[in-house]
């Protein structure tokens, strides 16, 4: 009695339930409502099930949490790395309590990050990556590169989606759950990818037969799943290690600025729904900003030679 009215009581039911089960019920809620995260998200939870999955769940403490963090910091991952799985962790907690399963739940602590990146190619480091590549992946970058894409939205594209006729990509949902469609004019550096690509749909089957792809980017007729190994490779042998492909993203959107391009027209190929991230990624380079200072120069120099620079100090009062 003094538990229950102490609102500390924890019936037989929840006593029973494990962090492992608390994981593979948010799976199957996330399934159930659609989710796109859900590989994410099984990606996360797979150190915590190392961790604690066998656990019951009325056991784990703040201080497991805490160690468990600082065991994945002595392993040298990230911040925002262990704040994904932490934060997966503390998700199937807070469902678990919606549905009445769980009384409460502990206090899940995070890691400052910073998510700023900062990452960008110019073009003679991107064909460098790009000639170290294999095929296909050396055009799944290439169309990063051309039009600013996340590789989310890239690996799966299918050619139902690719109107060669009328030279138009039509994505039918992304991330922020919107579709779009990225038009190309003939000619382009895009549309040499997709006839390329076109051409290499064909492919043999394990049987010896001739298959053709449904996947624009595939390996057998199978859509590309996994680059990384192949990425990191590449950048390696282009003397540019740890570059994301996600920076062909932020590069795409910094050339299409320095290109002229409106900012509604390039978040719109983008696939960008808010300012305050899209300006995220329009990064300057130091380049960008010795060419400012150069023009800045330049300007005042032009200044100068016209007679309209205003003196300061002593000269501007003697004047």
């Amino acid at each position: 009695m003094k538990e229950i009215h102490g609102d500390r009581f924890v019936g037989p039911a929840e006593d029973r339930i494990t962090v492992e089960e608390l994981a593979d019920n948010l799976i199957l809620h996330l399934k159930t409502r659609g989710a796109k995260a859900v590989p994410s998200f099984r990606s996360h939870l797979k150190p915590v099930r190392d961790a604690f999955g066998l656990l019951r769940a009325v056991d784990l403490t703040t201080k497991r949490i805490e160690q468990f963090i600082a065991d994945r910091q002595a392993a040298g991952k990230a911040s925002a790395t262990i704040n994904r799985e932490t934060g997966a962790l503390r998700q199937a907690f807070h469902l678990a309590r919606k549905q009445g399963r769980l009384s409460r739940a502990p206090y899940f602590p995070m890691l400052r990050e910073d998510n700023v990146q900062r990452g960008f190619f110019e073009r003679a480091e991107f064909e460098s990556v790009a000639a170290n590549l294999p095929d296909p992946i050396a055009d799944v970058a290439r169309f990063g590169y051309l039009s600013g894409w996340r590789r989310g939205e890239i690996l799966p594209l299918a050619w139902e989606a690719v109107d060669r006729g009328a030279r138009e990509i039509r994505l039918a949902t992304s991330k922020n759950s919107r579709g779009r469609v990225l038009p190309y004019t003939e000619g382009s550096a895009l549309d040499e990818l997709i006839e390329r690509r076109w051409k290499a749909r064909e492919f043999e089957t394990p049987e010896g037969a001739a298959g053709i792809s449904a996947y624009v980017f595939h390996r057998q007729g199978r859509p590309v799943v996994d680059i990384r190994k192949a990425w990191a490779k590449a950048c390696a042998a282009a003397k540019v290690p740890g570059r994301l492909f996600h920076d062909l993203r932020r590069t795409g959107i910094r050339d299409m600025t320095r290109a002229g391009v409106s900012q509604p027209v390039a978040m719109a190929i983008s696939g960008h729904r808010t300012i305050s991230v899209f300006l995220r990624y329009d990064i300057a380079s130091e380049d960008d900003k010795r060419e400012a200072l150069l023009r800045t120069e330049a300007m005042r120099a032009a200044q100068a030679k016209a007679g309209n620079v205003v003196g300061f100090g002593r000269e501007a009062a003697k004047a």
